[in-house]
């Protein structure tokens, strides 16, 4: 019977230490009923990054404390000590649960004598017999981490100690033998897996971490056996068990053992400290890190823009250019600063920028036939805050007129005829819009698109031909006196 009970439990033992070993690997599946992704990682073996398995074994003394025979000097007996030992299964759910399977051998002494001692005389006379119980169990235990389930973990602080909390149920089988003046003999027998046989114990724990890979635990535990002959008192209404009315003969078990921690990873799960996975995410990111490299790509042109960002890659030695890297032009004539001798004052290009005639200086007449205006974005028909001052100017330039001008609108070669059309009339009604808001009387104003009809610089069809800068002028809107 006893080898029978070994055989079960070391076939339950050997597939749950199949399973002990895991790796860091992390499945990707979608779950539609997560909380907001649909990229989560799967809770498997394979997605784990601590251990969860382990081996515990262990020795102690069993005592009988309620019992018609007792191990305690308590008038049912006197201090009698046996032995006990168990090995189990350990696995962690979660950082304060777990489940054991054990398996638990021991000897219970109990009653007036060591039954490995000569009975005295008439000890059956005066009741007055000695007793022994061997005993088989197999049990499943709940683990429940006390330390963990209230403990503070707002530091990396290592702990050492932990408090544990049992309870199970399990099959008992056992053998109780009773001695007196005329001799030893067996009383009771119960074989395992029966009704009969079964068992419940509680009891609490406290373990001490010697390393990641052992532990070592004292435990005490109260077995109940839910029989009345587990004692060796013999038949239920005998006269030893008669002398207490309680129908369970049940013993406390002190036990001091060590546990084994199965696994490839640093940290086991009944040890686990969950803030330990925000510092493991943070350590992944920063192995992740890699240095931003600024201006991959150089700047060929030393106007101090990065080629990566750079709109205008062959900027004039020497030219002030702005945030893109674009040559600036600060009176939008089409001739930049480097190179323009009026750069307040627009003029032809011919004449480095300066007016061909006397440049007014008060009202502006209808002589005036040409206004310059703005540039802007690529594809985008909003007017820049950097151009609001030259709008504000054309405001002033146009009150103090007595003539009316055409607001023209014009786009650079990309896109298609329609597409440039109709951007180049939402581009002039936008700047329409906007002077006749800050002052410019409605009447004074019309608005026309041009597409790509109008080009500033012609040579730039296509756009790649020019310089960013010279698609830019041509992406304008001007006015024209009438």
């Amino acid at each position: 019977m006893k080898i029978s009970l070994a055989i079960v439990a070391l076939a339950l033992a050997v597939p749950a230490v199949s399973f002990a070993q895991d790796s860091t690997a992390v499945e990707k599946y979608p779950n539609t009923f997560s909380s907001g992704s649909a990229n989560v990682s799967r809770f498997t073996q394979e997605s784990k990054r601590f251990n969860d398995w382990s081996i515990s074994a262990g020795a102690g003394v069993p005592l009988v404390q309620s019992a018609d025979l007792t191990s305690i000097k308590n008038g049912n007996g006197k201090n009698l000590f046996g032995y006990s030992a168990y090995v189990s299964i350990d696995k962690a759910i979660t950082h304060a649960f777990g489940l054991k399977l054990q398996y638990d051998r021991g000897e219970t002494r109990q009653g007036w004598f060591n039954t490995k001692n000569a009975a005295p005389a008439n000890a059956s006379l005066y009741q007055q017999v000695g007793a022994r119980t061997q005993y088989d169990a197999i049990s499943l235990i709940g683990d429940l981490n006390i330390s963990n389930l209230f403990r503070r973990v707002d530091n990396k602080s290592p702990y050492r100690w932990a408090l544990h909390g049992y309870a199970g149920i399990g099959t008992l089988a056992y053998r109780a033998y009773q001695k007196d003046e005329m001799g030893q003999r067996l009383m009771t027998e119960i074989k395992p897996f029966k009704l009969n046989a079964l068992f419940g114990q509680a009891g609490a724990g406290l373990k001490y971490k010697v390393n990641r890979r052992l532990d070592i635990e004292g435990r005490l535990v109260y077995v109940i056996t839910g029989d009345d002959e587990f004692d060796g008192g013999g038949a239920q209404y005998s006269d030893i068990n008669r002398r207490e009315d309680q129908i369970s003969d049940n013993f406390f078990n002190a036990t001091l053992g060590v546990t084994l921690k199965l696994g490839k990873h640093e940290s086991h799960l009944m040890w686990h400290d969950p803030l330990q996975e925000i510092y493991y995410k943070l350590d992944v990111l920063a192995n992740k890190n890699q240095d931003i490299e600024v201006c991959k790509k150089g700047d060929l042109d030393n106007d101090g823009v990065c080629d990566d960002w750079d709109r205008q890659l062959d900027t004039p030695a020497g030219a002030r250019v702005d945030g893109a890297g674009v040559a600036l032009d600060t009176d939008l004539d089409g001739v930049i600063d480097l190179y323009d001798k009026c750069v307040t004052v627009p003029g032809p290009v011919e004449n480095a920028g300066c007016p061909t005639g006397p440049v007014t200086t008060g009202p502006v007449t209808d002589d005036t036939r040409t206004l310059e205006g703005i540039e802007f974005d690529l594809n985008s028909d909003r007017i820049l805050p950097s151009n609001t001052p030259i709008l504000n100017n054309a405001v002033n330039y146009i009150n103090s007129s007595s003539g009316t001008y055409t607001v023209v609108g014009a786009t650079d070669t990309r896109g298609t005829d329609a597409y440039n059309q109709k951007l180049s009339e939402r581009r002039a009604n936008n700047v329409k819009d906007y002077l006749i808001k800050n002052g410019v009387e409605s009447g004074k104003l019309n608005s026309i698109g041009k597409g790509k009809k109008d080009l500033k610089y012609p040579e730039c069809e296509p756009a790649t031909k020019c310089p960013e800068w010279k698609n830019r002028a041509n992406r304008r809107v001007y006015f024209e006196a009438k």
